[in-house]
Formats: C-alpha cells, sequence, structure tokens
C-alpha cells in the first residue's frame, strides 16, 4: 500500500508552480487553491483584491517512497524568487507571497533548515522573506485553474 504526504507552497501564480511539481515522479496529485488567509471558500475574484489574506498555493499529494519532502521543498527554493515579498515576475499582491505551508514538525524543522542553508549559500544578495506556517484550510480554486499549463499542452503532467 502507497504511504500518502501531503505538501503545500505558495511561490507565486500556482499555474507554474503546479506545472513544475506535477511533472516529479513519485507526486500522486495537485490541486490549485488557496491558503493561509481568512475569508472562507474564497473565488479567485476575492483573492486577486488583496483583502482576502490568502495565497495562491498548490497542495502536492506524494509518495515519501518516490520522492522526499527535501527534494519537492528544493525544487519549491528553486522554481521562484524568495526575496521578494509580495511579488512573483510581473505578478504583485499578497497572494503571490511565498510561503511553506508545513503539516507537521518534521516538514517544519526541514523548511527551516534548508532556508538556512539557503541563505548561508550567498545564492541570494537580498534575504529570504519566505513564510514558513502551519497549514490551516486549504481551498480548492475553481475548476479552470486546475492543471492549466496541462490542459494548454505547454506541460505535460505525471499526476493526476
Amino acid at each position: 500500500m502507497v504511504k500518502i504526504e501531503k505538501a503545500t507552497f505558495a511561490a507565486g501564480c500556482f499555474w507554474g508552480i503546479e506545472s513544475a511539481f506535477c511533472q516529479v515522479d513519485g507526486v500522486i496529485s495537485t490541486q490549485v487553491g488557496y491558503s493561509g488567509g481568512h475569508t472562507e471558500n474564497p473565488t479567485y475574484e476575492e483573492v486577486c483584491t488583496d483583502k482576502t489574506g490568502h495565497a495562491e498555493s498548490v497542495l502536492i499529494e506524494f509518495d515519501p517512497d518516490r520522492v522526499s519532502y527535501e527534494i519537492l521543498i528544493e525544487l519549491f527554493w528553486n522554481i521562484h524568487d524568495p526575496t521578494t515579498p509580495n511579488r512573483q515576475g510581473p505578478d504583485v499582491g499578497s497572494q503571490y507571497r511565498s510561503i511553506v505551508f508545513y503539516h507537521n514538525e518534521d516538514q517544519k524543522n526541514k523548511a527551516l533548515v534548508l532556508k538556512e542553508k539557503l541563505e548561508k549559500s550567498g545564492k541570494f544578495s537580498r534575504k529570504i522573506v519566505t513564510e514558513i506556517i502551519p497549514e490551516t484550510k486549504f481551498y480548492k480554486a475553481e475548476d479552470y485553474h486546475q492543471k492549466y499549463f496541462h490542459k494548454r499542452g505547454i506541460v505535460r503532467c505525471k499526476s493526476k
């Protein structure tokens, strides 16, 4: 029987973030949605107002026997700029902030250790602003946002 664990990350527009993770061997499924805010059942339009507190995020289910949490978080650090508060590329607003939503203390500890290691590496000239906070409630985004790049033939997802 396959053991399934969850990871949740926010790192800018969820379309691109999902496309990176859905191609990873060992990732079973991905969903885009909203996390970290105070509004229940937010819509995309509400999140875009910058008033819900939510960030566009990706919930990942993975098989830890095939891909480790460390590999996933390393990918997270490498697919966005963790030094820009409330911005990734042309996308601006708190919904695009960088966050690791940990699901247990082990994930929290690994995220903190890897963040510190990255800060000490000198890869970035600015301070890393990524939040590392507990996952509270993930709200699945509207269906038209799910596997957006896959549906358009831009990437091929291995996961469901």
